[in-house]
């Protein structure tokens, strides 16, 4: 195997591509509780707006063979300034399907920012993939950290209407990307058009695969949706202020970016799958003990392991041989989308029908599922190990 070195320059701007781009998308979940009030809707209905947002990833592998024959820069460049618009924009919203329409627009930069961009943080990356990837996620989950406080400083200046103020950021972000990606070259040539059999035999490869990963983000996903979407209304119905409902988001997702890197470097170090068991192992006891206890301390530790997986899943679909990196990550992110915009629906349902605190149990019992899930996605598809590579 050809020993590359790992761009640091590149794989930092990439992440803070993702870091300008998320940091808008993360601008709901916060905005909730008064979305709620202004509107009156239930949380049943809340779960459509998330789902609003993942729509878009049905046409992932389109977007994907896209990207494959169009390049990738531009999709990056271009993505956080759509994101921010159309985000800033929700608290002018007066109905519903207006809301729906803004977070659908929203979710199609999405798949466009993030199909493409784990293809260039691999090539940026040379043979250490996986710390590549951490450098990637960091950027997303830090945007989630600072995202809440962001929306919820300008709610506090200029109202949930005023937030449209936010805007220019995004734009901002997109100008400088531009200057600094416009020479981004992938190191493999990139085919102008693809054989319709070569997408067929790519499927029919990786199938079980791709069924493993699906199972394992489903029996995850019910736990992340619960924290990362409807944590700031549990919080609420429980009594806490708004500020400190966000302040908590900001808690969990601060100690999920410090997962999150360190996840994806000990991956590389000792193996995806043993990564994959500890985080889950690990999740699944915090999260209980912050539903039993509720303590502040509890959920910075659940941060730290629930979303370590996310880097791994993601090194783990780049270590494949495939020569269609783009359209595998475009399968992968479908996949990642569709099962979970189907987890916040199923969230959703549960906190109206039982109440947050049950479901916040049963989305904890969900969680194991992903230990057996591991062991059949490991037989499937064994990464290389660092030791097996050639010196």
């Amino acid at each position: 195997m050809k020993n590359r070195n790992f761009n640091k320059e590149k794989v930092c701007t990439i992440s803070l591509a993702h870091l300008s781009h998320d940091i808008f998308s993360s601008f709901l979940a916060p905005l909730l509780p008064l979305l709620i009030e202004k509107l009156g809707i239930t949380l049943f209905m809340s779960a459509f707006l998330d789902i609003a947002r993942r729509v878009p990833s049905l046409f992932n592998p389109f977007f994907g063979l896209m990207a494959e024959k169009k390049g990738v820069k531009y999709f990056v460049i271009l993505t956080p300034a759509i994101t921010a618009i159309s985000m800033s924009l929700i608290g002018l919203s007066t109905s519903y399907i207006m809301l729906c329409l803004l977070l659908i627009v929203s979710g199609i930069s999405s798949a466009f920012f993030h199909i493409p961009s784990p293809t260039m943080i691999k090539e940026a990356s040379g043979n250490r993939v996986g710390l590549g990837m951490s450098f990637f996620m960091v950027g997303g989950e830090l945007a989630r950290t600072v995202g809440p406080l962001l929306v919820l400083s300008g709610v506090s200046w200029w109202g949930l209407e005023g937030i449209y103020r936010l805007m220019p950021i995004g734009i901002l972000s997109s100008i400088i990307l531009y200057i600094k990606l416009k020479d981004f070259d992938i190191d493999r040539p990139i085919k102008k058009s693809k054989n319709r059999g070569d997408v067929k035999k790519l499927l029919k490869e990786y199938y079980p695969f791709f069924i493993a990963i699906g199972f394992l983000i489903m029996a995850q996903s019910g736990m992340k949706s619960a924290l990362s979407f409807y944590l700031p209304v549990y919080l609420v119905h429980q009594g806490e202020s708004l500020w400190y409902a966000g302040i908590s988001l900001s808690i969990l997702q601060f100690f999920g970016v410090l997962g999150t890197f360190l996840s994806g470097n000990f991956s590389d170090k000792i193996g995806r799958k043993n990564m994959l068991l500890i985080a889950s192992f690990a999740s699944i006891l915090f999260m209980g003990l912050f539903i039993w206890s509720g303590n502040i301390i509890i959920l910075a530790l659940l941060g730290l392991s629930v979303f370590a997986t996310n880097p791994v899943l993601l090194a783990l679909v780049q270590d494949s041989s495939s020569n269609m990196p783009t359209f595998m990550n475009s399968i992968y992110m479908s996949i990642n989308f569709g099962v979970s915009s189907f987890m916040v629906f199923v969230i959703g349902y549960l906190g109206d029908s039982y109440g947050l605190k049950t479901t916040y149990i049963v989305s904890a019992l969900i969680a194991l599922i992903a230990i057996p899930m591991i062991f059949i996605l490991n037989r499937h598809r064994e990464p290389p190990h660092p030791s097996s590579k050639t010196r």
